[in-house]
């Protein structure tokens, strides 16, 4: 029996530096309302999607900084969502810096049910970029400066969405590229991936070109192929268009387990777009292709968790004799 869900992508447009938190929350809500007049029933919101990008930003002093975390959630600045979660019957994800009552800081992303109670909580692992202050970049990207890696691992629940009950796991930008998280997640059997990312439209390390389509490639094609390799559902949604003079490519998308894109998101600014999704289609790939308990080898993957860093292999030479 299909098992149905309408799943919203909320892509939202650039928050700029001077912006405070009421003016994203006000457009989050507007596009809430938007969904529920659309029938949705879960929205997906962007990787900090309450600020701009403040990686991209160098403080000295980390305390500096705390202007952009939240600190309790909700708060008195986001409380409007949880109210427009109630209203409108929708369940939402939220991506935000959080800070602790112990002081540390993450990179953290919620599921709120709407009863407006939080189901999920998850902090970003694969955090890229640098800690200090890199002279040769264009653009700063300094994530390990201001969050520590997440300590939740990889989790997935079994709760409602919709008018049915779902596998839901998340993860954040970076962490779409590494298979290992998705794999992490489909090994807990999970039917629906919820992440947010906010990926520049130009890779600033300075060692080499990357065209500005081959980064919404590849980014597009991590989604895909973990969709499929996982048999799961996945919404990567995005910010988008320049914010604070720097470009993000946006480009969200609804993927199916299958691998195909579903809904695809067309401008650099708020735009919603949705996709029914018929959970029973995880079963295929879940039951044939990719059948972990019958096809799986861990005894021949001890490199992926014993070791960090590449190795380079044996160098081959003819036998003597």
């Amino acid at each position: 029996m299909p098992r149905r869900l309408t799943l919203a992508a909320a892509q939202l447009g650039p928050i700029q530096r001077a912006e405070g938190r009421e003016v994203a929350v006000g457009r989050m809500v507007r596009l809430m309302e938007i969904a529920h007049r659309r029938g949705a029933e879960v929205v997906v919101f962007p990787e900090l999607a309450l600020t701009t990008f403040f990686p991209r930003w160098y403080e000295e002093d980390l305390a500096a900084a705390d202007q952009w975390f939240e600190t309790a959630m909700p708060s008195n600045a986001t409380a409007p969502l949880f109210e427009a979660a109630r209203r409108y019957g929708i369940g939402f994800h939220l991506g935000y810096a959080e800070k602790t009552p112990e002081g540390r800081r993450f990179n953290t992303a919620i599921y709120v049910h709407p009863s407006g109670e939080v189901v999920l909580k998850y902090r970003k692992v694969h955090l890229p970029g640098h800690a200090e202050y890199a002279p040769t970049r264009h653009v700063q990207h300094l994530e390990k400066r201001y969050f520590e890696v997440g300590d939740l691992g990889f989790p997935v629940v079994r709760a409602p969405v919709g008018e049915t009950q779902a596998n839901i796991g998340m993860m954040i930008c970076n962490d779409r590229r590494w298979p290992e998280a998705w794999r992490v997640l489909g090994l807990q059997q999970v039917e629906l991936v919820m992440l947010g990312y906010n990926t520049p439209s130009l890779n600033m390390e300075n060692r080499g070109f990357e065209a500005h389509h081959l980064r919404v490639f590849h980014s597009h094609l991590s989604i895909q192929a973990g969709c499929y390799q996982n048999a799961c559902f996945a919404a990567g949604v995005a910010k988008a268009g320049v914010e604070d003079g720097h470009e993000l490519f946006g480009h969200s998308i609804i993927v199916n387990p299958q691998g195909e894109i579903m809904a695809q998101a067309t401008s650099w600014d708020d735009e919603l777009i949705i996709a029914d999704c018929d959970l029973s289609m995880c079963e295929l790939g879940r039951g044939t292709i990719f059948n972990f308990a019958a096809h799986r080898r861990p005894e021949a993957y001890g490199r992926i968790t014993g070791q960090v860093g590449s190795v380079a292999p044996p160098v081959w030479s003819p036998a003597h004799g």
